[in-house]
């Protein structure tokens, strides 16, 4: 592991805790994590940092998965079947994500950060009530089909390359695709989400990029404010984390359009 001075390692432990909340109530987790391991390791590997951040997200989303399981009516079987896509779809995306630099992860990063604000902007109603536009909620087969090839494949193919904002799709993607609640989407992207860390985390750690021990401890802090997360969303709702969302997304933005447009 790289020397990593004191305050870089507490800083990123801040940065892991509130990540594991953030993606426990509203999803998008990673769009504060990654970037602050880009921000905190500008010279390691993008590889690496991808590698680390998997480590790091899965403890924190198996912990929140667990807490929803418990208390959010969850479609275990169709979340399963998920799940299993969208974890050959994130190994197949780790698998190419080795060869991606930091200078192109950047922009990529941004654009998802903005597309997520620009979502959470226009639909005032985002995490905080469930959809009710009074059609019809029956899921077909057809639908069911769907989140499975597309919501597991594609979201997964994207975790695995990427990463920023996957739980936030997923809840996203499963509530248009099979008309769920956003809470019952939540809990059903936890788990889906487990699997795509869990395939993007075996490639990187076959590949032999993974700081593990930088990456064990920050899951500690992980797992501490996804339990956090899960815990709140389930008894106040999600609302008030939107603000912090869009101040963390923005200021994540402005960081690291500076870093990218005079690197």
């Amino acid at each position: 592991m790289p020397d990593i001075a004191l305050t870089t390692v507490v800083l990123l432990c801040l940065a892991a805790c509130a990540a594991g909340w953030i993606d426990a109530v509203v999803g998008g987790g990673g769009l504060l994590l990654l970037p602050a391991l880009l921000l905190g390791l500008p010279h390691v590997p993008a590889a690496q940092v991808l590698g680390t951040n998997k480590a790091v997200a899965i403890v924190g989303t198996s912990g929140a998965a667990v807490a929803y399981a418990r208390r959010a009516p969850v479609r275990v079987g169709t979340a399963v079947r998920i799940g299993l896509m969208a974890l050959a779809g994130s190994m197949t995306g780790a698998f190419f994500a080795a060869g991606i630099s930091s200078e192109v992860l950047r922009p990529v990063i941004m654009v998802a950060l903005l597309a997520v604000a620009a979502f959470v902007l226009l639909r005032p109603s985002f995490g905080t009530a469930p959809v009710d536009d009074g059609t019809d909620r029956r899921v077909t087969r057809a639908r069911t089909v769907t989140a499975i090839v597309l919501v597991g494949g594609g979201i997964g193919l994207y975790d695995g390359l990427f990463g920023p904002g996957t739980g936030t799709f997923l809840v996203l993607a499963l509530t248009a695709v099979l008309h769920l609640d956003l809470v019952t989407a939540s809990a059903t992207a936890k788990i889906v989400n487990v699997c795509t860390n869990a395939g993007a985390l075996a490639m990187f750690a076959l590949q032999g990029t993974v700081l593990w021990q930088l990456a064990a401890l920050m899951a500690v802090f992980n797992l501490a404010g996804g339990l956090a997360g899960a815990r709140m969303a389930l008894s106040r709702g999600s609302g008030f984390v939107r603000g912090v969302l869009l101040v963390v997304v923005f200021s994540l933005v402005a960081k690291l359009g500076f870093d990218q447009f005079t690197g």
